[in-house]
């Protein structure tokens, strides 16, 4: 059985895109224009298009929203991200439209491979089919896609797809016997 050593860590192999200063300024902006109280949504929208966000019309993007590299995001029309939302989007996040992510939601697309000694770094896309409900303190894991109008409740964890008009719960999410009306 191996042990993990930290010290082996090694992810010189991840590029997260853009250069080392657009990195850096978009640290900045993100922390005084998008993971803040401000505000104005429409400042909002515009920074995250700058920095290669692509972005429907119709986007709410509430306070304190945490987004990791907009130029792995693109987002649909009439789209909800609630107050303290992360995006921690280390590959691509694609949210179609009126999809609604509830307050305190994280979509975390890197995990790290326990079983590998040096805890290696791992990357998967994660997404968002039309009309999905991603509930309050929920998390979508790497590499999950939830189908179209799905629903993640309160706190629930997915780490395996959502199908279509169903509604997932628990850690690790499973589907409810609940009937959606579609």
């Amino acid at each position: 059985m191996n042990k993990t050593d930290l010290a082996t860590y090694n992810n010189s192999w991840f590029h997260p895109g853009g250069n080392r200063i657009k990195r850096v300024c978009w640290y900045f902006t993100n922390a005084i224009w998008i993971n803040s109280s401000f505000p104005i949504n429409g400042i909002k929208i515009f920074l995250l298009k700058l920095f290669g966000a692509k972005i429907g019309k119709g986007v709410i993007i509430k306070p304190n929203v945490n987004i990791k590299y907009p130029w792995n995001l693109s987002i649909g029309n009439y789209v909800w991200v609630g107050e303290s939302v992360w995006i921690d989007n280390l590959g691509k996040v694609s949210i179609a439209d009126n999809a609604c992510l509830s307050q305190g939601a994280m979509l975390v697309c890197g995990n790290h491979n326990y079983k590998k000694t040096g805890f290696d770094l791992t990357v998967q896309d994660i997404m968002l089919e039309e009309g999905v409900w991603i509930g309050a303190k929920a998390i979508v894991c790497p590499g999950v896609i939830c189908r179209s109008h799905s629903v993640l409740a309160v706190s629930s964890v997915a780490v395996n797809d959502l199908e279509a008009y169903s509604i997932y719960q628990g850690n690790p999410a499973l589907k409810t016997k609940q009937r959606m009306i579609h």
